[in-house]
């Protein structure tokens, strides 16, 4: 089933791309993280850039835009005490606080149904600036 066919209540549909990359960073672990946008014109969610297995969290932080708001999803392995190797995958709502309000609603009201097209998140994290999402709040929230 498509999710393009738009009516007031739904808001934004999400690409098709949109959810296959996200499989790929969960299934198969081909990318790190992913940040998606909100195209306008095509009243879609999609990939704007994704950052390969090398990349840092750092890497990763600085591909947010310091004025615009984004989705995006950070694949996150750690080590547990037990020296278990284990994986979380993080979806960050990114919103600047600089960021245009219309872009700040358009975001807002169109995150949950984004979210829900995305399976096997394990933590969501709101974040009008950096110090909100740093490394140490992702490492908290996963150990």
């Amino acid at each position: 089933m498509s999710f393009r066919g738009l009516n007031a209540s739904s808001g934004m549909g999400v690409a098709d791309h949109s959810k296959s990359t996200y499989l790929e960073l969960q299934r198969k672990k081909v990318h790190r993280y992913v940040i998606f946008k909100i195209d306008e014109k095509k009243k879609e969610v999609v990939v704007e850039k994704t950052g390969g297995p090398a990349e840092s969290y750092d890497d990763f932080a600085a591909s947010l835009p310091e004025n615009d708001c984004r989705y995006a999803v950070y694949d996150y392995d750690f080590v547990t005490s037990e020296n278990c190797q284990k994986s979380k995958i993080f979806f960050i709502a990114w919103s600047p606080s600089v960021s245009r309000i219309r872009a700040k609603m358009l975001y807002a009201t169109s995150k949950d149904r984004f979210r829900r097209e995305l399976e096997g998140i394990h933590y969501e994290i709101q974040a009008t600036d950096p110090t909100e999402m740093d490394l140490e709040v992702i490492k908290d929230r996963a150990h």
